[in-house]
């Protein structure tokens, strides 16, 4: 084996040992630091094989000795894993445990996850990783992205030139303010980007080592995490104003500045007063989309697309409450009112089809107890305030309840019987997550309705047995669309992200449902398909880019699906012996590379 190739699966950058003329020396010499050895690779989590590494790696590495002397695969390094995953009694725990095995080695991480996506989902995402932010102090062992703060006004580009990789292709940001259903977590909320960024290679085949989280840290509101002993960011009240968006602007102008005006970022629980307005200050300028508000629409419109295949009712025809008016339901809404639109429907009419509820009640216009501001006055309707979502349902009458606005038990049982009584097959969207703000649970929505309802969620629930027959809900997962989509966006080099790519993710997810699972009541795929459905959703976009001039990466591929396989990240361990060279014994190996192995590294 040359030199150069192992020093290729050194470090991810490839930027040790550049040129030959170092390989005698003991100094990297842009760095000053002493040259990677065995023990090294075994420390660095995209390299370690653990185990794993065979003979003749464990000596032509250094490590001979180091590791027990069996030699394990990876097949029985799953098996490992797993049996030490059900071990724990707790899935705090257990997302403690996944994480550990993400810092020591990477792509045995992966693999365990993708081949136990339906189990691993839940635990290193929602509804898990919502108490894993409320206790991110106690768990924290390993820093994992970057940390901007307030304070750090001037020196954004110096901090992001401390990543040490230079091909990031993808950024997840929040500033910790809405952190699913749990409100102001602060720093706390640094694990919301990581596992959103787990997910974009689970799901989706993203090159782990191309994406970034990053916390924007301007301090937390909430007394409790700010006076806790162990919060890990800056112990102050939220900075908000102008001097949090010079800092907003200068980490959007130092991001395309360090890592190029294609690399994608993904803004993620912002607050509502602050998601809307960046949103639209730069989703013109920069390739930026905010997951709450257009991620949540897409996988949402592609749930009610495919219920109407179920209730046999035509979109026009459907008439929609949201239990809520913030960045969710309006970015359903308004991304609704567009595939009405495209159905043939005028914007009025789809406008006069939708109806929010927020704290107040219903949003009406002159309403005597608050007025209606922002984005929720297009939603306005002429029509008498109702207070309690019971009676809105009972005015309204309408085929389809959506919940997002985290508020526990929303959907009472007197509610989903309303819609029972109304709708022949009501369609009951309780997407609010984690599960402990769920607005009603399957065994709820399926009971109250006498198993008619069309039924979907924003955690997972179990199969409900009722009346001798199974139901299937659908968990209503943002995951269905982000990782698809943002893999296209790498891809075809997509720098501009319209509402009008985000209807075509949630087409291409409606169009992935097939009629077995809508005869088992979903209106999502099964869980255990989120990588087949992601890479499916990134050919569709791809194609719609190439088609609406919005891909800057040319030629368009002449295979799409070759050209994006091609980019996929693998899971199985790298090789640091050539497959075709003998190593037959110890001998053999030291006189192939002197006396000491390690040496030539």
């Amino acid at each position: 084996m040359s030199q150069s190739q192992i020093k290729k699966h050194s470090t991810p950058n490839n930027d040790v040992n550049k040129s030959e003329s170092n390989a005698s020396t003991n100094q990297d010499v842009r760095i000053g630091r002493p040259k990677v050895r065995g023990v090294d690779v075994m420390r660095d989590p995209i390299l370690n094989k653990g185990m794993a590494f065979t003979l003749a790696e464990r000596q032509l590495l250094g490590i001979h000795g180091l590791l027990p002397p069996a030699l394990m695969d990876q097949d029985h390094q799953v098996y490992q894993i797993m049996q030490n995953f059900y071990r724990w009694d707790n899935d705090l725990d257990r997302f403690i445990f996944m994480m550990g095995l993400q810092d020591r080695m990477e792509k045995l991480f992966y693999r365990v996850v993708i081949e136990n996506i339906e189990l691993m989902m839940p635990i290193i995402y929602t509804p898990t990783v919502g108490l894993a932010c409320q206790k991110y102090g106690m768990i924290f062992r390993k820093p994992r992205g970057l940390y901007i703060t307030i304070h750090d006004i001037g020196h954004v580009y110096d901090i992001l030139c401390n990543w040490h990789v230079d091909d990031i292709k993808a950024i997840v940001v929040t500033d910790g303010e809405r952190i699913l259903g749990l409100g102001d977590l602060g720093a706390y909320g640094m694990g919301i980007p990581i596992g959103k960024l787990s997910l974009y290679t689970a799901c989706a085949g993203i090159q782990p080592h191309q994406c970034l989280p990053i916390t924007i840290d301007v301090g937390t509101n909430t007394d409790s995490i700010r006076n806790d002993p162990l919060y890990i960011g800056l112990r102050q009240t939220r900075e908000s104003g102008p001097k949090y968006d010079e800092l907003i602007e200068e980490f959007m102008r130092a991001v395309v500045r360090r890592f190029g005006k294609n690399c994608l970022i993904q803004f993620e629980d912002f607050g509502n007063h602050n998601a809307f307005r960046l949103l639209r200050k730069y989703r013109d300028h920069y390739c930026t989309f905010n997951d709450d508000i257009q991620g949540t629409a897409a996988v949402a419109v592609a749930g009610i697309l495919t219920s109407l295949q179920i209730t046999k009712v035509p979109l026009k025809d459907n008439v929609f409450v949201f239990q809520g008016a913030g960045e969710a339901s309006i970015g359903i809404a308004s991304l609704l009112i567009k595939a009405m639109v495209k159905a043939g429907m005028k914007e009025e009419d789809a406008i006069g089809h939708i109806w929010l509820v927020d704290s107040k009640g219903l949003i009406v216009e002159n309403r005597p107890k608050g007025g209606v501001t922002d984005e929720k006055i297009r939603f306005a309707k002429a029509h008498p305030p109702i207070d309690s979502l019971a009676d809105i349902v009972k005015a309204i009458k309408p085929t389809a309840i959506i919940g997002a606005a985290a508020v526990a038990g929303a959907f009472t049982e007197s509610i989903l019987k309303t819609m029972s009584e109304i709708n022949d097959k009501p369609i009951i969207f309780a997407l609010s997550n984690p599960t402990s703000k769920a607005e009603c649970t399957a065994e709820q929505a399926y009971k109250a309705t006498d198993g008619r309802a069309v039924f979907a969620s924003g955690s997972p629930f179990n199969s409900v047995m009722y009346k001798g027959k199974v139901f299937h809900p659908g968990q209503g997962n943002n995951a269905y669309i982000f990782p698809g989509l943002a893999l296209a966006i790498i891809a075809a080099d997509i720098r501009c992200i319209t509402e009008d790519v985000f209807l075509a993710s949630a087409e291409a997810l409606a169009r992935t449902i097939t009629v077995k699972n809508l005869e088992e009541g979903r209106v999502y795929p099964p869980l255990p398909l989120i990588r087949e459905v992601s890479l499916q959703l990134a050919y569709d976009v791809i194609d719609y880019a190439y088609d609406h001039g919005l891909a800057f990466r040319h030629p368009k591929p002449s295979n799409i699906k070759n050209y994006v396989e091609d980019m996929i990240y693998d899971t199985n361990y790298d090789s640091y012996i050539p497959a075709t060279y003998d190593w037959p014994s110890y001998t053999k190996i030291v006189g192939a590379v002197g006396d000491c192995p390690c040496a030539i590294l």
